[in-house]
């Protein structure tokens, strides 16, 4: 089936009527594109599938609903729940999404990490065959371009956070083996063998095991996704890899300086790797102002739980109060746009994709409300004079290029060298007591 066309007059309306009511972080000065370029916006989505890089909507179904997928219907507009989510069949549809990579996210600090990125491989599935009229399992980049025609989803397995395969290879070949197709080397927490950019540095980059990960990953045909991991570790990977890698969900250091975000020594590292960063939604990496307001808001809950350590209720009160009296500044369409120019001039076209991150994150930029908005953003680009061609690169193009770019290297590394063995006490040499 093909995808049903929107009215675009309709859809363009929710977005004036919120651009004129936003009155901080300088939301209220964004107005959305004409009607016409999202209407090419459209048209260039049935030519190419939009490749988005990571979605969360699996942990969604995890928290709320303990991975009972008869809870929800899907093919239902979900928007209106008390906390609603940003994903759902009709609004994939609506946003011309041809293929997704779905987030096994599990925490850094679960019980049982491995039990529990299985589980939510195990969603991925079941949500494929559930919804077999939208939604099919990809392995290759073909798989994505015939998905694609057939008008329905291309669903792609994201592994988030090296944690997941407990410092082990064979782990790492089994989640291949289950569909994975890119792991995330960190989540927020270091692992034994990577630092995190946002935990304090442990190995100083990647460790020998991590390097042997990096590898095998290659030979695998599994991608190297080096978003939440230091610059350090993202320059040992580069050094490391034999096919491209992914940021899978990662905006640009020079505009917003948050250690998520990738620097720009990174970024002119791409053309020669052939890499790709996908250009996340979260407000906090987009936008400085918002940045600064998590850090304040942070503050504000450390103190009120210090000056009411017995009384969560009472802290959680004022924190509440505290958010009423300091409103969140909001995060645009427009700073996405800002964060993928400054990518496509530093790094190149052909080194840039789209990784929202819905249905992960708690609030979301102006004008990108949820997945069926993909084609506001597409449309302001082509009012920024990007070339129609340009704009399919970004939407799928790059990162159908790094998929099949993975799998010939891996073709050739699988003839080069057998799967490693390595085990990380073999190869991280730790003294009694470190």
């Amino acid at each position: 089936m093909r995808r049903r066309v929107v009215p675009v007059a309709i859809a363009a309306a929710g977005w004036l009527g919120a651009a004129a009511a936003a009155q901080n972080g300088g939301a209220a000065a964004w107005q959305p594109p004409p009607a016409e370029l999202v209407a090419r916006a459209r048209a260039l989505l049935e030519e190419v599938p939009l490749v988005d890089g990571h979605n969360d909507l699996p942990w969604e179904l995890r928290t709320r609903f303990q991975n009972h997928l008869a809870a929800i219907d899907l093919t239902q507009d979900q928007s209106g729940l008390e906390k609603p989510l940003h994903t759902d069949l009709v609004r994939l549809e609506r946003g011309g999404v041809g293929a997704q990579f779905w987030s096994v996210y599990v925490p850094a600090d679960i019980a049982n990490p491995t039990v529990a990125v299985l589980e939510q491989i195990d969603v991925v599935h079941r949500l494929a065959a559930r919804y077999p009229q939208a939604l099919e399992v990809a392995l290759t980049a073909a798989d994505v371009e015939r998905i694609h025609r057939a008008g329905k989803v291309a669903s792609l397995v994201g592994v988030e956070g090296g944690h997941a395969i407990s410092d082990s290879l064979a782990v790492l070949r089994q989640l291949y083996a289950a569909g994975a197709r890119y792991m995330t080397i960190t989540h927020s927490k270091n692992t034994a063998w990577a630092d995190s950019a946002t935990d304090a540095p442990q190995v100083g980059g990647l460790s020998p095991f991590g390097v042997e990960v990096v590898r095998e990953m290659n030979r695998l045909g599994m991608l190297v996704d080096l978003s939440h991991v230091s610059a350090e570790a993202m320059h040992d990977a580069l050094d490391a890899a034999a096919a491209p890698v992914v940021f899978s969900h990662s905006s640009a250091r020079a505009l917003d300086a948050h250690p998520r975000n990738v620097p720009d020594d990174v970024l002119r590292r791409l053309p020669q790797n052939g890499g790709v960063v996908m250009v996340t939604f979260v407000p906090g990496f987009l936008s400085e102002a918002v940045r600064a307001w998590w850090a304040e808001e942070d503050a504000a809950e450390a103190r009120f739980k210090a000056l009411d350590p017995g009384d969560p209720e009472a802290a959680k009160t004022a924190l509440e109060a505290w958010r009423e009296a300091n409103p969140a500044p909001r995060a645009t369409l427009a700073q996405v746009a800002d964060h993928l120019e400054h990518a496509r001039q530093v790094a190149g076209i052909d080194h840039v994709g789209i990784g929202s991150d819905f249905d992960g994150i708690p609030s979301v930029p102006l004008g990108l409300e949820d997945v069926a908005d993909y084609p506001v953003l597409l449309a302001e680009l082509l009012r920024r004079g990007w070339s129609e061609g340009d704009v399919k690169k970004l939407a799928g193009e790059n990162a159908l290029r790094v998929l099949r770019e993975a799998e010939k290297a891996a073709a050739w590394l699988q003839r080069e060298r057998p799967a490693s063995d390595a085990l990380i006490g073999e190869l991280d040499k730790q003294t009694p007591g470190t």
